[in-house]
């Protein structure tokens, strides 16, 4: 069960850096006839390195993902190749809450945190939702939660995201491992500097803010449907999903539709108001315009650089990509033809190699 801060974490403040995540666009039903059931596993090459150049200097961009399956060797060879060639790499971009509250100010907002997480009033599920999704909510929870009176007691949206996490992880998903913190790991074998990207969200009154959460938080109750009603239908195409970062089929990774119940979700948060009041509603534009800053500086100052960014931030209708063409660098995705003088860039794709390592993030 996780923490009341981790709780809250998940459905507001912190929750920032998937809002800065774009989904991608649906597809036209049917577009994807066949989905397959198994999670891959054993040593996987993921989804190869976007290209980034202009004159003599190259940013490679590797795509993270979550969740990735559980069972599955990252080959990571090419990718620390890349990152030991490298002056500075780039960390996942992401926004950071500043507050005045100290460590002990943190430990008197416990309560607080833990009240936001439950319904007012000491509702439960049954209460708040519809009778055909608290039957469904009943079927699903007896298969990947189990028996935990206490979340009957939780948020509808709390709810969803925990049946979320225990369905996940009964799919050979794992959703804790992280590529990210393999290409810490790496910067750090090979001693390049690690520079976090990371955009400031100054809060002045952050007891206030959990007050205004737990007074008129996040209408969550279509993140509720969605999740109830999608569940079982979604969680193939999220399988999907991970196997094709797996395996680096970019056209899978294109087709697949997108996360409709986490898109509901997250809806619920950015559209409430106090999220409008703590000023969410720009925040991933203001994050992917810091990401953008922060590659501008690694080109302009390194002959190479390596980045990693959201899968959608490469590949989705609010990928970042666009802004870097705009600034007249050349994008070059994994499975295109690089550019003819990419000889005399630096910008040659790593070599590929067999060596596999464990999974991210482990």
């Amino acid at each position: 069960m996780p923490t009341p801060i981790r709780a809250l974490a998940l459905a507001t403040l912190l929750l920032v850096p998937l809002l800065a995540r774009a989904q991608t666009a649906p597809v036209p039903a049917g577009s994807v006839t066949e989905l397959d059931a198994v999670t891959v596993n054993g040593v996987q090459p993921g989804p190869g390195l976007w290209q980034v150049r202009r004159g003599g200097h190259v940013l490679w961009i590797l795509a993270t993902l979550s969740p990735l399956p559980e069972k599955m060797q990252w080959q990571t060879a090419d990718v620390e190749q890349a990152i030991a060639d490298s002056q500075v790499v780039l960390g996942s971009p992401g926004a950071k809450l500043d507050t005045e509250v100290g460590f002990f100010g943190k430990l008197f907002l416990l309560p607080s945190l833990l009240k936001a997480r439950k319904n007012p009033d000491g509702a439960r599920l049954v209460d708040l939702v519809s009778a055909d999704d608290y039957a469904r909510w009943q079927v699903l929870k007896a298969k990947y939660i189990g028996r935990d009176g206490g979340v009957e007691r939780w948020r509808p949206l709390f709810a969803a995201l925990e049946l979320y996490r225990k369905a996940l992880k009964k799919s050979d998903l794992d959703s804790k491992a992280s590529v990210t913190d393999t290409v810490r790991d790496l910067a750090r074998r090979h001693d390049i500097p690690l520079i976090n990207v990371t955009y400031h969200l100054k809060v002045d009154d952050l007891r206030g803010a959990i007050k205004a959460f737990t007074r008129s938080g996040p209408n969550d109750l279509e993140c509720f449907h969605r999740a109830v009603s999608g569940l079982e239908t979604e969680l193939p195409l999220i399988r999907a999903r991970a196997n094709a970062w797996a395996t680096g089929d970019l056209d899978a990774l294109r087709a697949l539709p997108a996360d409709g119940a986490r898109q509901a979700c997250l809806e619920a948060i950015t559209e409430a108001g106090f999220a409008r009041q703590l000023g969410l509603a720009d925040l991933p534009a203001r994050v992917r315009d810091t990401w953008l800053s922060a590659a501008d500086k690694a080109l302009l100052d390194h002959a190479q650089s390596f980045a990693v960014l959201p899968l959608e931030a490469l590949i989705g209708p609010q990928s970042a990509l666009p802004g870097l063409r705009a600034r007249g660098y050349t994008v070059t995705a994994p499975d295109e033809v690089p550019a003819p003088d990419d000889a005399d860039t630096g910008g040659m794709a790593p070599a590929a190699s067999t060596a596999a390592t464990a999974p991210p993030g482990r």
